[in-house]
């Protein structure tokens, strides 16, 4: 019978996506997020062990993003892990409007609920994590029909999908990782929104145009922080934008960063240790 290796990986904050994205530089052949850890599998064979999972979450302790971790190793048979993957992913309510469900999940819909289907694969933004609920339900608040949106850092483009079914008449869903961006394209696909939503390989940088009604960006301080010039630039006079991935303790610095550009702090919200902050220009 063919073993493989499990690792669990704990961190506090945990902070899965972040972690989830170092591992992939890893030899492994899979990631899925539970609850309050992260499992990562890789073949028998494979070069990646606890040593070298260590070195890369030692990075995040070198950024004062994680303060500490475990990671514990095991062998485990052969499975389908396409099917265990599955079983992870589950349908989300995140408000009485918005819901998140998996192609492969039923569910019997409310009268005026809005259901977005996304299948995340490898992105980040299932809308289980707290960072991408609370940035949802800044866009129910704040997507005014006929608009127009950037998504910076989209992941599987559940922000640009919720925003265009909330009323949105185009959005920029823009990501540096292919694999984002395939996944991103797909579940367009699936919401039959593609022809309103354009999925791009890249970085904020390579966007020309400087004229979005709303920008989100739920990534994490150190890049909000660089990308914060780019962001302005970008915003029409009068524009909002939504950030997120941030920890309480994250809010001071991004606060005096954006202020000192011209952002106005509009409001934020928190859900566990994690904030969202609308600022506008």
């Amino acid at each position: 019978m063919k073993h493989y290796k499990e690792f669990r990986i704990t961190a506090e904050p945990f902070i899965p996506e972040i972690i989830s994205g170092l591992m992939w530089e890893l030899d492994i052949t899979g990631v899925n997020e539970e609850v309050n850890c992260l499992k990562v599998f890789a073949n028998e064979e494979s070069s990646a062990n606890v040593e070298k999972i260590s070195e890369q979450l030692k990075k995040l302790v070198d950024e004062k993003m994680i303060f500490r971790f475990n990671v514990e190793e095991y062998f485990v048979e052969d499975k389908n892990w396409n099917e265990e993957w599955e079983k992870s992913v589950n349908v989300i309510e995140v408000s009485d409007k918005l819901v998140i469900k998996p192609s492969f999940r039923e569910y019997q819909s409310k009268p005026g609920q809005i259901i977005i289907t996304i299948d995340p694969k490898m992105s980040f933004g299932t809308g289980e994590h707290q960072t991408t609920k609370l940035v949802l339900q800044f866009l129910e608040k704040y997507v005014d029909r006929g608009i127009k949106i950037l998504d910076v850092g989209s992941g599987t483009g559940v922000l640009a999908i919720a925003s265009i079914k909330l009323g949105a008449s185009s959005a920029v869903a823009i990501d540096n990782d292919e694999w984002c961006s395939l996944n991103g394209k797909e579940n367009c696909q699936l919401n039959e929104v593609a022809d309103k939503i354009d999925v791009r390989l890249g970085e904020i940088k390579d966007i020309n145009e400087k004229d979005f009604d709303l920008i989100t960006a739920n990534i994490q301080k150190n890049i909000l922080m660089d990308i914060a010039e780019e962001i302005y630039s970008r915003l029409k006079s009068g524009g909002k934008v939504i950030l997120s991935g941030l920890l309480f303790t994250d809010e001071k610095e991004i606060v005096e960063k954006y202020s000192s550009l011209g952002f106005k702090f509009f409001e934020k919200q928190s859900l566990d240790e994690w904030i969202a902050i609308v600022f506008s220009r």
